[in-house]
């Protein structure tokens, strides 16, 4: 019997290159605008004209503007999941999601000034309420998921991956307020480690086992 050769997929064509690139370019183009002049003065219109495609385009990719602010979540969650991914197969759970969390930093913006305009945009734009929490519910689930493969020596592993999974996005999420609080003057990535260790002080020793060490 011959071997089945391997059904490879088709490359994109010249079109859904062109669409790829031009959806990338929406995305941070607004992202852009909204972090200078705020989402809710943002138009349609100038983010089409930014991005140099018509507005009839614009909303053949994306129905209304919170739309594109949750495509661009979509991407800070495929970070986070790989980030987990790669840690390798023997660090402790929690440190491997902490890992996932600080590996995320960067990739929100190039430089600390940006990060902090995108940061402020999501957590404190009322009209973006509803797209941060649908944000925090998909990396909920997408830690869950990938912390449940790590806690192996639990018959309870999906209950306490998913504990952990919220424990560490209340985490994320309070090391951010901080950090808007102070106006984003510290670093990022060493004040979620303190974050971190400090939600860690906050239990007794003697609270319970972790995730690895009871079955």
């Amino acid at each position: 019997m011959k071997p089945v050769a391997p059904t490879l997929s088709p490359k994109p064509g010249l079109r859904e290159r062109k669409q790829a690139r031009a959806r990338t370019t929406l995305i941070a183009e607004a992202m852009r605008l909204f972090s200078a002049q705020g989402y809710d003065q943002t138009t349609v219109d100038e983010i089409a004209d930014a991005a140099e495609v018509s507005r009839r385009t614009l909303f053949r990719m994306f129905e209304t503007k919170g739309d594109i602010v949750l495509a661009w979540t979509r991407g800070m969650t495929q970070t986070l999941n790989d980030a987990l991914a790669t840690c390798p197969a023997d660090m402790h759970p929690a440190d491997a999601m902490m890992h996932a969390f600080t590996s995320l930093v960067p990739r929100i913006a190039a430089n600390r000034q940006d990060t902090y305009a995108f940061v402020y945009l999501i957590e404190k734009t009322p009209s973006l309420q509803t797209v941060s929490l649908q944000k925090y519910g998909k990396w909920e689930d997408c830690l869950a998921e990938g912390l449940a493969k790590r806690i192996t020596e639990r018959k309870n592993r999906r209950m306490a991956a998913r504990l952990m999974a919220r424990g560490g996005i209340a985490i994320f999420r309070t090391a951010l307020d901080e950090w808007i609080r102070l106006k984003g003057r510290p670093a990022l990535v060493p004040l979620l480690q303190k974050t971190y260790e400090l939600q860690a002080s906050l239990w007794p020793d003697h609270a319970g086992a972790g995730p690895q060490d009871a079955a």
